[in-house]
């Protein structure tokens, strides 16, 4: 058997059809080298948007396997993916060359500079807009004194442009993106027992907009400061929708995690509020529920579909919304409880869903495969769909 051969058969044998919303009936996708559209069957039967009655299946196929405590996920231009570890401070390289289990991962580098422990370390990472040319990624990571930002070409030591964000055991942020306005944008935790988020001149429990000098932006809500929202315990995923729309996570709440939809300015509510509140000057989750389903940490878009992948509760999220950003029908879980801890989740250039297991942290119940990278697959039609 071939190469190519045996990763079809691993996806089959693993992979599993789940069910979701909309209807179309397909196996697993061929395989194929991330970063390039996938080669995926034509479904058997057309979909119709917005029949909630039909059936929608997702393919899942393991990509990486043996990693620890994966966190941030980002893509270069040649479609492989840079993959960090929390705690052994870790950048990986995985794909888009692939072998007999799946794709191949490499050790780029480790940062000395990190100092790891609790839920701190090498976190989020992101990949420049202009990558082709000036080959420069950022991080974010704990030091001894706080968390912070830094940019670096791979393999070189990392030159900090933000410091001095509030650290703690449990609360310390640490997602990376770039905007659909060139910025970078960066969250963080409140790293206290509330005070940090409401205090407009900390960075803790904010979520802060930068160049990539690591300056506050230009049309940030105030001027000079990098904050960009406030109120909030602890982010750790962001994604944008086709009409700029940022929608984010919020975990480690008591009782309640959300999924937001962040606007400029406004106030999250924490520690004040945990969900939904009364109080006009802080603004409600799109969505919410109850912790334990939840404690969700990335964040990910397909088209109008936002999906969150949760810790505590062992699940994907689906959300769908409409085209000014509200809530459309019901939340719907997928992989509940069959892969673990669910980490980070990201949309691929080919347009299939990448998510990555949390489960060799302390705490956690791992598999003899953790941690991994599993790719999901939507039947229905449109990005990273058949």
């Amino acid at each position: 058997m071939n190469k190519e051969a045996k990763i079809a058969h691993r996806a089959v044998t693993l992979g599993a059809v789940l069910f979701l919303t909309a209807a179309c009936s397909f196996g697993p996708p061929e395989p194929d080298v991330a970063g390039e559209p996938p080669n995926l069957p034509a479904p058997s039967v057309s979909s119709s948007a917005g029949n909630e009655a039909e059936e929608q299946e997702v393919a899942v196929t393991v990509l990486a396997k043996g990693l620890e405590v994966p966190w941030g996920m980002a893509f270069l231009p040649d479609g492989a993916a840079l993959v960090t570890e929390r705690d052994t401070a870790r950048i990986l390289r995985v794909g888009p060359e692939s072998g007999a289990d799946g794709l191949t991962v490499t050790e780029v580098q480790r940062l000395s500079e990190v100092t790891a422990g609790g839920d701190g370390g090498l976190l989020g990472i992101a990949v420049s807009p202009k990558y082709a040319t000036d080959k420069t990624v950022f991080v974010y990571y704990t030091t001894a004194r706080d968390n912070r930002v830094a940019k670096l070409t791979l393999e070189g030591r990392p030159q900090p442009i933000l410091t001095g964000i509030p650290k703690s055991a449990g609360d310390n942020g640490g997602q990376l993106a770039f905007g659909p306005d060139g910025q970078l944008y960066v969250t963080t935790g409140d790293a206290t027992d509330g005070t940090q988020a409401q205090n407009p001149k900390s960075l803790g429990g904010k979520i802060l907009r930068i160049t990539t000098d690591g300056k506050p932006a230009p049309g940030n809500p105030v001027r000079n400061s990098a904050v960009w929202s406030s109120g909030h315990r602890n982010v750790q995923g962001i994604a944008w929708d086709s009409g700029k729309r940022m929608y984010a996570s919020e975990s480690d709440q008591p009782t309640t995690g959300e999924l937001n939809l962040i606007e400029k300015g406004k106030n999250y509510g924490w520690a004040t509020v945990d969900g939904e509140g009364s109080d006009p000057k802080f603004t409600n989750p799109l969505v919410s529920w109850p912790i334990a389903d939840s404690y969700c940490s990335g964040v990910a878009v397909l088209e109008r579909m936002i999906a969150t992948a949760c810790l505590g509760g062992q699940r994907l999220w689906m959300v769908n919304v409409t085209g000014n950003g509200t809530l459309l029908g019901r939340p719907q879980e997928l992989l509940t409880k069959e892969y673990g801890r669910l980490r980070g989740v990201v949309a691929a250039p080919d347009g299939s869903l990448w998510v990555s297991t949390s489960n060799q942290e302390e705490g956690a119940d791992p598999a003899p495969d953790d941690d991994r990278i599993i790719r999901l697959v939507l039947s229905g039609g449109g990005a990273g769909r058949s």
